[in-house]
């Protein structure tokens, strides 16, 4: 019974809309999720020109974020730095207030900066799927959701609840203006359309095997005329990649490792193919509307992977065939390496067909 007044005045809170002038974003890392985060500014900014939006963001996807016309300020979250972070960021939002604060993340980490912000409406996910505590740092959170969804539909779930519209999904990722020239003299040197593949993640269990790429590189040079690209970050798994993939194959692909994120915005806008496992690259293809092989083997495609588009391209290790199951959160190890190079190829045929811009189609193909 003691419960009841609480649940009241939570009911009561979501009739009545918070202000949307100071709206204070935190999501500070995950470089997919910022990818998912971009429509949600987006659409706030849309809804509310005047409206003024902060970004607590880690240096990695700030610097993909940083000159989006639907982000006012970015607010950086050393993580290296350790505890210390906390107290810059404390330094930084001293002097800042907000209409609302929107928690996107789930641990504990995004609490903290989540408490140290000085709104009165702080608007985080439900309790179930709050993890770390992190409900405790909200005081106003979405409903739950019976039923499992993509990640960019759960952030849309913040913007049903604020009144927001979200339709048309627009992710203005790029490139804006003044980006064209970037790596102007890459691309002269390249006289054929661009497959970029991209050829490690941060995690192991979402790589494909190197040799297999070095087969698939033969293909798209040797088949459809195409001139692979690969890219990826300036780490160790990177560089072992390319090393393989260049070792094996008979066409040897040009390289585009290491690089600044806008660059690669550039790379994928340029791509007439990308093939891609569950990594940010993937999502920015999507964002770019770039046709994109997406291999999903650790997490539910249904809920990571490419987001309403192209999902005719999509190769799906993660269940078994024929099996019918719910949308999951769980991770599956050892699926990635069931993807054979025969499926990744048929995938490539599917886009040749279908997407190809040198392919004459009926109108309404």
């Amino acid at each position: 019974m003691q419960r009841q007044p609480q649940q009241a005045a939570t009911r009561n809170q979501r009739v009545v809309k918070p202000e949307l002038t100071r709206i204070c974003i935190v999501l500070m890392s995950a470089l997919g999720d910022a990818v998912h985060v971009l429509p949600v500014v987006t659409a706030l900014k849309r809804h509310r020109p005047s409206c003024r939006i902060t970004w607590i963001l880690q240096p990695g996807p700030a610097s993909l974020v940083r000159g989006h016309p639907a982000v006012d300020e970015i607010i950086v979250f050393r993580r290296s730095r350790g505890w210390r972070a906390f107290v810059d960021i404390a330094r930084e939002l001293r002097t800042r207030e907000f209409d609302l604060v929107i928690d996107f993340q789930v641990y504990l980490k995004a609490g903290i900066v989540t408490a140290l912000t000085r709104a009165p409406v702080k608007l985080g996910f439900d309790r179930k799927r709050a993890r770390d505590f992190n409900w405790l740092f909200t005081n106003r959170r979405i409903p739950p959701h019976p039923t499992g969804q993509h990640v960019q539909d759960q952030y849309f779930e913040f913007l049903a609840d604020l009144g927001v519209p979200w339709e048309p999904v627009t992710w203005n990722l790029g490139p804006w203006p003044g980006e064209e020239s970037i790596d102007a003299e890459f691309y002269a040197k390249i006289d054929r359309p661009i497959a970029t593949i991209v050829v490690a993640t941060s995690k192991p269990v979402k790589d494909w095997p190197a040799e297999r790429w070095a087969e698939v590189v033969d293909v798209l040079y040797e088949q459809y005329g195409l001139q692979p690209v690969l890219a990826g970050g300036d780490t160790p798994a990177d560089h072992r990649a390319v090393e393989v993939i260049r070792r094996l194959a008979r066409h040897k692909p040009v390289e585009k490792i290491g690089g600044t994120l806008r660059a690669m915005v550039g790379l994928l806008s340029r791509s007439a193919l990308v093939l891609s496992p569950d990594t940010g690259p993937m999502h920015m293809a999507i964002a770019l509307d770039r046709p994109v092989i997406g291999l999903c083997g650790y997490l539910d495609p249904r809920r990571v992977g490419p987001y309403r588009k192209y999902q005719d391209l999509v190769i799906n290790a993660y269940h078994d065939p024929g099996e019918v199951a719910p949308i999951s959160w769980a991770p599956r190890f050892g699926r990635m390496p069931r993807i054979q190079v025969a499926d990744v190829l048929e995938k490539v045929r599917v886009w040749h067909e279908r997407y190809d811009r040198r392919i004459s189609r009926p109108e309404g193909a």
